[in-house]
């Protein structure tokens, strides 16, 4: 049995769009399932991410496996439509089959809904059985414990900046309004046994760990064992984590001395009346300052992301975000559209108001405004938007960002350095860039 599992990308993110290996992890995705292969099918893997590289049309394989996100599934159906009417077996899943099934059930042989640690195997078998099903659901008792180690020498590794990418704890409690994953996966959480996040570690001999995990706080108790127990490997770790880390000076505190070096935080909005908006009381836009300098006292670098085009936003709110951005220092600014993704409450809000007015999805990868905003226009959002990112990733404001240049000054620089390429490019890909999939042959239905 041969298996081809695929990471298509959007317009942007692709390996010849903006993205710069300094912006791209190994994705944990595919090296996860991968790994989840039974040994007793003897089975050849194949792993193409199109972020790193292009994907063939001629492989060879008998099962295309894809994982798909709401951005990237218009052109997912391309490949799988193509595939399929090559003679391979097609199966997709991801966030968004999860959300949709029965749209992608149209383009393919097998759908996969929910996490796939329990069902992909057993998909496998009975592909190799001769009893496939057309369907595949996650299992009412699902665990992550016992992880598979993802299998990252199926990477390119020369394409990424890091691949010690790895996996602690997974989901989110917070009820954003406009987040997919809840939507797709619900809010419980799942931890790893932290011996087990530990082994990991260690195996990797590696300096640097990045867990990608969507909230490493969301059980405090939990990151105070994880982390207290990284103390002794003295590695550089980076994470992602919600700004209620500005009220916990014991968590900031153990941060730093398990070696903490950068955190991903979702500041969302300048605007407290937009935390309101998208449900994230947990945002204290008056605290942001303070809660900048406790991170980079403590050697912190900070990628803060920001989501433009709430209900109360106008056109000010560009210019005021990016000189809060300039103010309080954040090391690596990241902007985006607020985006209503299919089956979320914000999605639902917007279609009951008829103001969404973009069906393709491959417009819905979070730089691209698709719905009708309240106080600006469409046209006045998207520019907007371009504009900050050029405005916040000119030399001038990136040497006013950094000084005075204490915490990691080599990583700051040299991940700016791969936003600034974005940011330049960013006004290139309208939308007949984005939605433009004519690599990939059509087939008539």
């Amino acid at each position: 049995m041969k298996i081809a599992f695929l990471a298509p990308a959007g317009a942007m993110h692709r390996y010849n769009g903006s993205f710069g290996k300094s912006l791209h992890y190994a994705p944990l995705t595919l090296t996860t399932l991968a790994a989840l292969v039974p040994a007793e099918l003897a089975a050849e893997v194949v792993i193409y991410d199109e972020t790193a590289g292009s994907i063939p049309l001629d492989l060879e394989a008998d099962l295309v496996c894809l994982t798909c996100i709401t951005g990237t599934s218009s052109r997912c159906y391309a490949y799988a439509d193509y595939f399929r009417s090559n003679g391979k077996t097609v199966v997709l899943g991801g966030v968004h089959p999860t959300m949709l099934p029965e749209e992608a059930a149209r383009h393919a042989d097998v759908v996969c809904t929910g996490f796939a640690e329990q069902s992909f195997p057993q998909m496998l078998r009975d592909y190799q059985n001769g009893c496939l099903q057309p369907r595949y659901s996650q299992d009412g008792d699902f665990t992550i414990s016992s992880r598979v180690i993802p299998r990252r020498e199926l990477l390119n590794k020369k394409r990424y900046i890091t691949m010690n990418s790895l996996e602690a704890v997974r989901g989110c409690t917070l009820p954003c309004t406009f987040c997919a994953y809840p939507a797709a996966f619900g809010r419980t959480i799942y931890k790893r046994p932290v011996k087990e996040v530990i082994a990991e570690i260690e195996a990797l001999h590696s300096r640097e760990v990045l867990f990608p995990d969507v909230n490493l706080i969301t059980d405090r108790a939990y990151a105070v064992e994880l982390f207290t127990a990284m103390i002794p490997l003295q590695k550089m770790w980076f994470g992602l984590v919600t700004s209620a880390i500005g009220i916990d000076d014991e968590l900031v505190a153990l941060f730093q001395k398990s070696g903490c070096r950068g955190l991903l935080i979702g500041f969302e909005s300048i605007s407290q009346s937009s935390q309101k908006f998208i449900h994230k009381g947990v945002n204290k836009v008056l605290e942001y300052g303070e809660l900048m300098k406790k991170l980079h006292n403590a050697g912190i670098l900070v990628q803060g992301c920001f989501a433009f085009g709430g209900d109360d936003e106008d056109t000010s709110v560009f210019e005021r975000t990016v000189e809060m951005v300039l103010q309080t220092k954040i090391d690596l600014p990241r902007y985006s559209i607020l985006t209503p993704f299919p089956q979320t409450e914000y999605y639902k809000q917007l279609e009951s108001e008829n103001r969404i007015v973009e069906r393709d999805w491959a417009m819905y990868d979070v730089e691209h405004c698709v719905y009708i905003p309240r106080k600006m226009t469409k046209e006045e959002l998207e520019g907007g938007i371009e504009w900050a990112w050029r405005e916040t990733y000119k030399f001038s404001s990136i040497l006013k960002r950094l000084a005075p240049f204490k915490n990691s000054p080599f990583l700051a620089f040299l991940v700016n350095s791969g936003y600034k390429g974005y940011a330049d490019k960013f006004a290139r890909f309208g939308r007949e860039v984005m939605t433009d999939n004519s690599d990939i042959p059509q087939v008539k239905k």
